[in-house]
Parts: structure tokens; C-alpha cells; sequence
């Protein structure tokens, strides 16, 4: 019998798989199942990070007593650790689900690539909104935008990697 989260994921990816048909002739299910779980995920970021930056925080300085962060890097680091759980749940069982690594491995290597992607946000909030003026909101769109591929690449050949005869023998089906 199936656990809740594995009849929840399992719906999630047939209601995917539903729209891929047209796109069957230009790229494969993994990367639509990537693109469109990645997509929704990507969406409840931003509408979180614009939920905590604007309600939460009131787009004030976060005062810590010891410290004091900026309110488009404190919204940062609020949302950023939800996001990775729903971008690690998804796409473990919705995208990668033929992975057969087991999950403290997959787990281990997401984080790491999380903190890469967590890096490159951290520089390009800095850059863009403390150096160049940048909006919060937009500057966390664009990053966003600009983390999808070196997430996608490391995510296929490192975190839920496949091993060859296991990709041989399964096939991604509708």
C-alpha cells in the first residue's frame, strides 16, 4: 500500500504527463516533467519570497539583536529553506522518479547543489539590488531564471543520476 506523499506525487506526475503529448517531438518526458514540476515550484518561490518580503518583513531590515540583515536577503533565507524541501520532494519523486540511488544520497547531493544555487542567489541579490539598484522581487525572478539550467545538468548527471543499464531498461512512459 502507498504512503500519502507517494499517491500524492504519483498524481502529480500523471497530471503532467497528461500535457506532454504535444510536446512529445521536441523534447523528452524527463525534461518536461523538469521544466513543469520545476515551473510550479519555481512559482510558489516567488509568491512566497513576495509573501515574506511584503507581509513578514514589511520590506524592513530584519533586526536580530546581534546582527542586522537587509530584508531581500533575510526573505532570502527564510523562504530558501522551503523551497528546497518542495524542489527536493518533487523532484525526486515526480521528475527523477527512476533514479535509484537511495534517498540519503540524493539528498546529500540536492544540498549540495542547493548551496551552489544558494551561492549564486546570495552574489546576485548583492550585485544586482545593494551594488546596481535592482528591484528585490525582480532580482530574485531573474536569478531564479538564471539557476534553472546548472540546476537541470546537476540534477540529471549528479543528483538523481541513472546508471546506464537502468536507463536502458526503463523507459519514461505515459
Amino acid at each position: 500500500m502507498k504512503n500519502t506523499s507517494e499517491t500524492f506525487f504519483d498524481l502529480f506526475r500523471r497530471t503532467i504527463d497528461f500535457f506532454y503529448p504535444p510536446f512529445r517531438r521536441i523534447m523528452t518526458l524527463q525534461f518536461f516533467r523538469y521544466g513543469l514540476a520545476g515551473a510550479i515550484n519555481l512559482f510558489f518561490d516567488w509568491i512566497l519570497y513576495f509573501i515574506i518580503y511584503n507581509f513578514v518583513l514589511r520590506c524592513r531590515m530584519l533586526e536580530l539583536g546581534f546582527i542586522t540583515i537587509s530584508s531581500h536577503i533575510a526573505a532570502l533565507g527564510i523562504k530558501f529553506p522551503i523551497v528546497v524541501v518542495s524542489g527536493f520532494l518533487i523532484h525526486r519523486y515526480v521528475t527523477f522518479s527512476c533514479s535509484e540511488l537511495h534517498k540519503r544520497v540524493q539528498l546529500f547531493r540536492y544540498l549540495s547543489v542547493v548551496l551552489l544555487n544558494l551561492t549564486i542567489n546570495y552574489v546576485g541579490f548583492k550585485f544586482l539590488v545593494d551594488y546596481l539598484n535592482f528591484d528585490p522581487i525582480h532580482t530574485n525572478m531573474i536569478i531564479s531564471i538564471l539557476t534553472i539550467g546548472i540546476s537541470y545538468f546537476f540534477q540529471k548527471y549528479y543528483t538523481f543520476k541513472i546508471s546506464n543499464s537502468t536507463q536502458l531498461t526503463k523507459e519514461y512512459k505515459v
